[in-house]
């Protein structure tokens, strides 16, 4: 009895590189089917604890305002709650009709907010931390890319907030990353010096020393390059060329 209580408290959660556990659920836009139907596209998928919140309500004014900047970097944002579909819409529309935060009013959200009451697909995710609540999933953010790996996870407690500059600087940054093979070093915003593969070989990496090229070593192992705004934003962004939002 007591391995199976424990058992059933023990949290799972996907790894980063894993494939993206798939589910079928039922949303405020319609049924999903994740990550399939995402294939081509990043997505990111998050969590709240619970509908009429305040801290949530905030968040999804923010995630709702910044939509079509995420969708210009190839992005789908997909929330959940283990809360019911018609509590999600009566919550939705309060936000539209009554709800302003920071100047941002009049705001309708139009990305899906799946319907969890069961909690299957916050449990396959691991965003039931029985430390801080059995009944409430913590904000999680998974970011999918288009194979359906997932990428990148964050979490939060339920009383913190997200950042929105972090969760889009990480996109960009990881998009960076696949689109020109660097590593984007602490604090990384697009038109910094982005850093290359550590040298295979002593011959290269003397070369690199030495050289008179783009490349600043700071040592070996740490070289850095520039790499123009304009040229990642136009790698990445759709019908864009520069980050105006």
């Amino acid at each position: 009895m007591e391995t199976t209580q424990a058992q059933e408290n023990i949290t799972a959660m996907p790894r980063i590189g894993d494939k993206a556990p798939a589910f079928k659920a039922i949303t405020t836009q319609g049924e999903i089917n994740f990550p399939s139907d995402y294939e081509g596209e990043w997505a990111i998928l998050f969590s709240h604890p619970a509908d009429f919140t305040p801290v949530c309500t905030s968040e999804f004014i923010t995630f709702a305002h910044l939509e079509n900047k995420f969708a210009k970097a190839n992005c789908k944002l997909i929330g959940l709650s283990i809360d019911g579909l018609y509590s999600h819409i009566a919550w939705l529309r309060t936000i539209k009709e009554k709800i302003e935060f920071k100047g941002m009013k009049d705001i309708e959200v139009k990305f899906p907010l799946i319907e969890d009451i069961t909690m299957e697909v916050a449990k396959k995710y691991g965003m039931i931390q029985p430390g801080e609540s059995k009944t409430q999933a913590v904000r999680a953010v998974f970011f999918v890319d288009p194979k359906g790996l997932i990428r990148a996870i964050i979490y939060y407690p339920l009383s913190l907030g997200r950042n929105f500059d972090e969760i889009y600087r990480a996109l960009i940054a990881m998009q960076t990353s696949d689109k020109f093979s660097v590593a984007t070093p602490a604090d990384w915003n697009p038109g910094d010096d982005v850093i290359i593969s550590p040298a295979g070989s002593c011959g290269v990496a003397e070369e690199r020393m030495t050289s008179s090229n783009e490349l600043k070593c700071e040592d070996w192992f740490f070289c850095t390059k520039p790499l123009n705004k304009e040229e990642v934003l136009d790698k990445i962004l759709k019908k864009t060329k520069l980050l105006t939002e």
